[in-house]
Formats: structure tokens, C-alpha cells, sequence
């Protein structure tokens, strides 16, 4: 990236990852105490959702490869292909990552010189946007860089979602090298989103997002 590109983005939405949509979200609606949204088809990417709204602007998606498990057309996005996310996911729900907000992601793609990497259009019913997907499939940084959407039509899915009381508080996160990842953040507008602290060398990265909800704040670990 190139220092100093003045790229503004806001969050919008938290990633969780499973291995079984039914029984992710029956885990994930006892934890939270709150009903996610119906089923929705991501085609291209051979994967499927359920949604919970966290406020006007921003939402927590559960997602799983497609009871199907057709190939996409490349690695699927937030690592669900690889061994490492599949381990993780395969007794319940993990967070995965998250996904920031643009009005202009072709000029932040090439502004940020394809380290996101290429933007790749999608659609869910009449839903239509354009997101970044590294090469592998990967989150950056282990999702702690977060993926980038542009919305394509005028509306957002938390205007479709019934408000539960569930608001977004906050995120964390630990990494080798923090400073790393600040950097990579403060180039997308977004260091302040995300505190982060160092871990131990070559101890990987841990994640962890706040979400209050009607029966207290609730924690969801990467």
C-alpha cells in the first residue's frame, strides 16, 4: 500500500463462520438469545447465510459452504476451503473476520495496490455488490483486515431486518505484529476500529467482537 491514500471506510458487518448452518444457528440463537434471519444463497460461492441485525448500519453474518459444496468458480471467501477454518469451525460458530463498507472499492482496490485482493461481483435475491477476495480465498492478516463491499443497489440488508436489541460494542485483537496491522488499517480509515495488542511470537493471530444483546454482552472469539 501506499502511504497516505485518504481511503475512508466504515464497518459493516461482522463474519462468523460453521460448519452447518442449522446447527450453527440454533447455537448461535441460544447464545445470543435472539432469532437470526432466514436462508439466503450465495450461488457463485457455493455458500449460504443467515443474518442478525446489530443497528441501523451494520449486522453479523453466519456463514457455511452450501449443504451442496459445489466448487466455486475460485477459493472461497473467508478461508472456508482451508484446513485451518474448517478445524476451527467444526464444533461451532467462530468469528472469521470482518467486512468494511466503501463507496468507491475498485479506486481503494487499486489504490491499495491489490492487496485485498481482486473485487469480484455478487448477488443474494435482489441483493447486488461487489467485494474483495484475496487470491486464496484467506482473510488478510487473519481476518483481522478486513474485507471490502460496495453495495450496488439502495438499500442494505439491516433495512430487512427485524431490530432484536443487538448492538456491535466493540472489537480486539491480538497478532505478532501489531503495528503491521494498524498500518494496513489506518491506510483503509479504520485504525481505530479494531484495539489491538501483541501476542507472542509465531503464536498466531486471536480476534474477538462484543455485541450486546437483551440479555447482557456477548462475546464472539475467532
Amino acid at each position: 500500500m501506499e502511504p497516505g491514500t485518504g481511503v475512508s471506510c466504515t464497518l459493516d458487518h461482522l463474519v462468523l463462520g460453521c460448519a452447518d448452518l442449522d446447527k450453527g444457528a440454533a447455537w448461535l440463537q441460544r447464545f445470543l438469545g435472539v432469532t437470526l434471519s432466514p436462508v439466503g444463497v450465495h450461488t457463485r460461492m457455493g455458500t449460504h447465510n443467515r443474518l442478525l441485525s446489530l443497528g441501523p448500519d451494520c449486522y453479523l453474518e453466519l456463514i457455511a459452504i452450501g449443504p451442496a459444496g459445489q466448487p466455486p468458480f475460485m477459493p472461497r471467501w473467508f478461508g472456508l476451503d482451508t484446513r485451518d477454518v474448517q478445524d476451527r469451525i467444526a464444533t461451532k460458530p467462530r468469528l472469521l473476520g470482518w467486512v468494511a463498507r466503501t463507496d468507491d472499492i475498485d479506486g481503494v482496490a487499486e489504490r491499495t495496490g491489490g492487496v485485498l485482493g481482486s473485487v469480484q461481483p455478487m448477488e443474494r435475491g435482489d441483493f447486488r455488490w461487489r467485494i474483495t477476495i484475496p487470491e486464496d480465498g484467506y482473510p488478510i492478516e487473519g481476518g483481522l483486515v478486513p474485507t471490502l463491499i460496495q453495495w450496488d443497489v439502495p438499500f442494505h440488508p439491516c433495512e430487512r431486518l427485524p431490530d432484536q436489541q443487538c448492538r456491535f460494542e466493540w472489537m480486539e485483537a491480538a497478532h505478532p505484529n501489531p503495528a503491521k496491522v494498524h498500518y494496513l488499517l489506518g491506510e483503509l480509515g479504520l485504525a481505530e476500529q479494531l484495539k489491538l495488542t501483541p501476542s507472542p511470537p509465531y503464536s498466531g493471530m486471536t480476534m474477538c467482537a462484543y455485541v450486546r444483546t437483551p440479555s447482557g454482552v456477548k462475546t464472539l472469539m475467532s
